[in-house]
């Protein structure tokens, strides 16, 4: 398995990709076109732009735009030049991307102009917080604000700095830099910046390219958002490892996701249990070719089993493979194996990647906090001592706050968050396991669980359903047929039927929003 040791830095593997699959296309945006080769070009003229517009090793360097072939380029290109890259969610507001941006002093920011009909330029120029160490925006597009530059002319900008410098400048980036700052909300409180080195990515990406088969040749579709690790790391570093083609889609639209298969024989689709239930679904489907599909990666709390044996049985599927990761350990802490059955696949979230641990603080087949330990947990919060003392202990276990149950072969099986956990009349109830069951009544497309309050058992199930097209399932069918088919601690006592279920941009739900609506509902 190449790793770490081959590589050593993100910016060396760049330069290796470019060398071993030069002419093969590396990037496929429209009718955009873009080699190996042309890639790492590209990357190095951003790298010098960045060196003339004065990033020095170790600097932060923001990306706030969609999955692009610049997001790509610029991130790339920072990360060449020494810099730590800093993804921003597409979802943020003004406000909270300038808070990341203030926290992580960022020297220069890579933006969109618009992006689903926001305008980003506009909506920071609002925020009213002070950023004193950011130098220089650059919109990737053809226009900027007075004050703000173009790409274009950002990348003008380099045309002086001569490529020996630029090559020289990445070459001295040892592996044990920074290579990004993931923000996350973690369990609680503000966004945390997990910082995480060149050396901990290319290992746990060369692990993950290796479990999951991916082929020099793949055509990858890539709708997971690359601020997001599933989408970076999974996607960009995990092709740039193996030289599969990257087809970068901005925004999760079905239609767009089965025309994209077709037109461009996309074999690899990771991505939410509910990106591939939405093209299982699709009534336009059979119209369109899918037959080169034949990986797919998926992770949540609950992952049908019908998913699973419907992905391998009606599209054909030959690998479909389940996996649980969080920021803080890299993005990646157990994934399945080839070969591994269907049930497996569904109901756990496989074993601990190679080169590190996991265990639960419960007694063997109960549920408890999940610790991880290993090469993938992070260096630490960014310039944060505190929060990192509290999520890793002085034995270097990270404490993950997610709740599951590890079996006599190791699989893990996520449960929940410690904070979505309710106790039911004395009952542990945990809302994932609750969702698995009710994902199995035929008219249930989606469905969430929260715990709400009860006079008389503490608390009590709430389920958020949404229909499959057609159906006229009623609150009182659902939860008779709960009662048949769970404890009755588990029963949800009331059901609430929904168009769709909020989620953010990675695919969770957000159960923050549903509770909030349930207060709401009882008050």
């Amino acid at each position: 398995m190449r790793g770490d040791l081959e590589w050593g830095s993100i910016p060396r593997l760049v330069r290796s990709a470019a060398e071993r699959h030069g002419g093969r296309e590396a990037v496929v945006e429209g009718r955009t076109r873009v080699s190996y080769g042309e890639l790492g070009e590209r990357v190095e003229r951003a790298a010098a732009a960045c060196i003339a517009a004065g990033v020095e090793p170790g600097d932060r360097v923001a990306v706030w735009a969609p999955n692009t072939l610049e997001w790509i380029v610029s991130a790339l290109g920072a990360v060449s030049a020494g810099a730590v890259l800093v993804p921003l969610n597409t979802r943020f507001k003004g406000t909270e991307a300038a808070w990341v941006l203030a926290r992580s002093r960022a020297k220069l920011l890579f933006i969109t102009g618009t992006f689903l009909g926001t305008s980003y330029v506009a909506s920071l120029r609002r925020a009213e917080v002070e950023l004193p160490y950011l130098e220089q925006v650059v919109v990737l597009g053809d226009s900027a604000p007075e004050d703000y530059r173009t790409w274009k002319d950002f990348l003008a900008g380099g045309d002086a700095v001569p490529v020996s410098l630029v090559r020289a400048r990445a070459d001295a980036v040892e592996p044990s830099a920074p290579s990004d700052i993931v923000f996350t909300s973690g369990t609680t409180g503000a966004p945390k910046g997990a910082v995480i080195t060149h050396a901990q990515t290319l290992r746990c990406y060369a692990i993950w390219a290796e479990l999951a088969g991916l082929r020099e040749g793949d055509r990858y579709l890539i709708v997971n958002p690359f601020f997001h690790t599933f989408g970076y790391k999974a996607g960009i570093i995990a092709c740039l490892m193996r030289g599969a083609t990257m087809v970068p889609q901005p925004v999760f639209n079905v239609d767009t996701v089965l025309a994209n298969i077709a037109s461009e024989r996309i074999s690899v689709l990771p991505g939410p249990p509910t990106l591939h239930q939405s093209l299982l679904d699709h009534p336009a489907r059979d119209a369109h070719d899918l037959s080169a599909l034949r990986l797919v990666v998926t992770g949540a709390a609950v992952v049908p089993l019908r998913l699973v044996e419907r992905l391998r049985g009606e599209l054909r599927i030959g690998t479909v493979l389940t996996a649980y990761g969080l920021s803080e350990a890299s993005g990646i802490v157990t994934m399945c194996r080839r070969g591994d059955d269907p049930a497996t696949i569904a109901a756990t979230s496989g074993r601990a990647i190679p080169g590190t641990e996991v265990r639960v603080r419960a007694e063997p087949g109960e549920p408890g906090e999940i610790l991880v330990r290993g090469h993938n947990v992070m260096q630490g919060y960014f310039e944060d001592p505190v929060a990192t003392a509290e999520a890793v202990d002085a034995d270097g276990w990270l404490h993950t706050g997610d709740v599951g149950v590890l079996d006599a072969e190791g699989n893990l099986r996520i449960t929940d968050r410690i904070k979505d956990m309710f106790i039911v009349g004395g009952f542990n109830a945990y809302p994932a396991e609750i969702e698995q069951l009710l994902g199995l009544h035929p008219d249930v497309a989606d469905v969430a669980v929260i715990g709400v309050p009860d006079g008389r058992l503490g608390e009590v199930g709430k389920a958020y359903a949404v229909r499959r097209a057609g159906s006229t399932l009623t609150a009182d069918d659902l939860i008779a047929w709960s009662r048949r088919e769970m404890a009755n601690y588990k029963v949800p006592r009331s059901v609430e039927f929904v168009a769709e279920l909020p989620r953010n941009a990675s695919g969770k739900v957000l159960k923050t929003e549903l509770r909030a609506r349930a207060e709401a509902h009882a008050r």
